[in-house]
């Protein structure tokens, strides 16, 4: 029998306010987080986390502590351990740096797996990695890596385990992690990918769909597809974007996802000023549904 996460409305969620990073070892307070979550459990079933940091276990603690009808698809954002010299922003590490990555993400793995048992009632599915294998990421790791982390979770967790990539490495070099997990990962970006929003949502139920039909014993989702609401140019032309146009892409894609029982986390909760360069319009920090300083966008409105 396929093993199924059971449709829900979803969300990816990262709390960082301006001044906070992952980066920078700063994080949103229980406070805060208490606030995004409030404003998510009435819309949501569902939010994405990216790693099991201080960020995650508080984010945990609420729903826990406030019994919110939130469940958890909780990730481990994976350091490189191979250098990548075709990266454009970086990705070449030493070997002693390789090494250190390599505990690391060991170590984040092990606190994922320790966080899974204890929230079993909240966090529903645990993912080995995110985007880690494209040829263009500056923390590469090798698929064979990745499934050896798929293996690890599987043995030491009761919760469904994934990866999450883009749906054109499913197609290629993820093909023996496709056959381990419970759940099959799919990101779309059709704005990355040059097109607008008339051609939008065909883009993403073909990535869908591609995916779904060469591995049709399982379960396909969508874990990440959004539409930036900014963009100062770089990588996605201005007027591709604005808040009408992301409560289009939204709706269509909520519309589908719910007609065809297929979970699809949007991308993104809020507004991340953390990423990306000093421009404040690039897209990187402007995926949210709700601005940086929480007010909706019109999508929400």
């Amino acid at each position: 029998m396929m093993i199924q996460l059971p449709y829900g409305k979803a969300i990816c969620y990262s709390g960082y306010r301006m001044g906070q990073s992952p980066h920078l070892n700063k994080y949103p307070s229980y406070q805060e987080i208490k606030e995004d979550l409030l404003l998510l459990a009435d819309d949501w079933d569902y939010i994405r986390l990216y790693d099991p940091s201080c960020h995650a276990k508080t984010v945990l603690q609420v729903i826990k502590d406030l019994k919110l009808p939130l469940k958890v698809m909780l990730g481990v954002d994976l350091l490189g351990e191979i250098s990548n010299p075709d990266c454009s922003w970086g990705g070449e590490y030493s070997d002693v740096e390789i090494q250190n990555n390599i505990k690391t993400n060991e170590h984040n793995i092990d606190v994922a797996i320790f966080l899974a048992n204890q929230f079993p009632d909240i966090i529903v599915a645990v993912s080995a990695g995110n985007e880690a294998v494209p040829e263009w990421n500056e923390n590469l790791v090798s698929p064979e890596r990745v499934l050896e982390l798929v293996r690890k979770l599987k043995n030491n967790v009761s919760q469904m385990v994934t990866y999450c990539d883009n749906c054109a490495y499913w197609h290629t070099i993820l093909t023996d992690v496709a056959a381990e997990v419970d759940l099959i990962s799919v990101h779309s970006y059709p704005a990355w990918a040059g097109y607008s929003i008339n051609e939008a949502l065909n883009v993403t139920i073909e990535d869908y769909t591609r995916v779904k039909t060469l591995y049709p014993n399982k379960q396909v989702l969508i874990t990440e597809a959004g539409w930036p609401t900014k963009s100062g140019g770089k990588g996605i032309k201005a007027e591709y974007v604005s808040e009408e146009i992301q409560e289009r892409y939204f709706n269509e894609l909520h519309d589908w996802s719910k007609k065809n029982q297929v979970p699809v986390f949007f991308f993104e909760a809020f507004d991340e000023p953390w990423k990306g360069g000093k421009n404040p319009e690039e897209p990187e920090k402007n995926w949210g549904v709700f601005k940086e300083d929480r007010t909706p966008k019109k999508v929400l409105k």
